[in-house]
């Protein structure tokens, strides 16, 4: 990938990646985050990277990746802060999109594996073949997953929420 492809990939791709990594890790800076970082080692790799071969795949991986290990850093950062201070007050926040908490929520309701193959299929779009290849899941447990997911999100979801109704849609063919 030339650097020109490589910045039209970058333009044209990462709104929907971040927002891809935030419906998965529930929180939207860490999604920038580890987005812009993945995109950052993608850069030093373009010239391997080719554009009909999905390195947005590549790239959601790494984000994965990279979030699971701030999540797991991030837990043991707590656990010392609360070892030697008492409970203090978060920064107080803009409230997000009431759709969006929903949807967030709810998902978070789910096993991480299922939440992952959820918004892997049902936001990124990606086929059962496709979302087995990225996880390294069977193409049967990446159904029992979506099959279970969907299951799972059904009661703690509406049909108000406008983002529910873009990526939870009746039939999807699985």
């Amino acid at each position: 990938m030339t650097d020109e492809e490589f910045e039209e990939f970058y333009g044209s791709g990462v709104k929907q990646l971040v927002g891809q990594v935030y419906l998965v890790t529930g929180d939207l800076h860490e999604a920038q985050d580890v987005v812009q970082e993945a995109f950052v080692r993608a850069w030093s790799r373009r010239s391997g990277l080719r554009r009909d071969a999905g390195p947005e795949a590549w790239i959601r991986t790494v984000a994965w990746r990279l979030a699971v290990s701030r999540w797991r850093r991030r837990g043991r950062a707590a656990e010392a802060w609360r070892r030697h201070h008492r409970e203090g007050r978060a920064p107080v926040a803009p409230e997000p999109d009431p759709g969006t908490v929903a949807l967030v929520a709810a998902l978070r309701q789910l096993s991480e594996r299922q939440r992952r193959v959820a918004v892997l299929h049902y936001v990124c779009d990606l086929s059962v073949a496709q979302v087995a290849a990225e996880t390294g899941m069977a193409a049967g447990t990446v159904k029992s997953h979506l099959f279970r997911a969907r299951a799972a999100l059904a009661p703690h979801l509406d049909d108000s929420a406008d983002a529910v109704g873009s990526i939870m849609p009746e039939e999807h063919g699985v």
